[in-house]
């Protein structure tokens, strides 16, 4: 008996997991190149409170069609 699901692993950059979520409920959105965005260049939590984590890690950022918001940063914390 052979399982319905397909042998090939399609891998996936955070960035292009994300547009795909956002496209199923209507959002464009396009993956943008890694650390091309300002945004990207400054710090991410402040250290001064002891809640946010001083080890942050980057996973791009993802440039919305059609919104007011321009630019969403994915960042994991911990």
């Amino acid at each position: 008996m052979h399982d319905s699901e397909p042998d090939t692993i399609v891998r996936k950059n955070k960035q292009k997991e994300y547009c795909d979520l956002l496209e199923k409920i209507g959002v464009t959105a396009e993956p943008k190149q890694f650390e091309t965005d300002e945004v990207e260049k400054s710090d991410y939590y402040s250290k001064y409170y002891s809640h946010s984590p001083a080890m942050v890690t980057n996973h791009g950022c993802i440039d919305l069609k059609g919104s007011n918001i321009d630019i969403i940063q994915i960042i994991q914390k911990g």
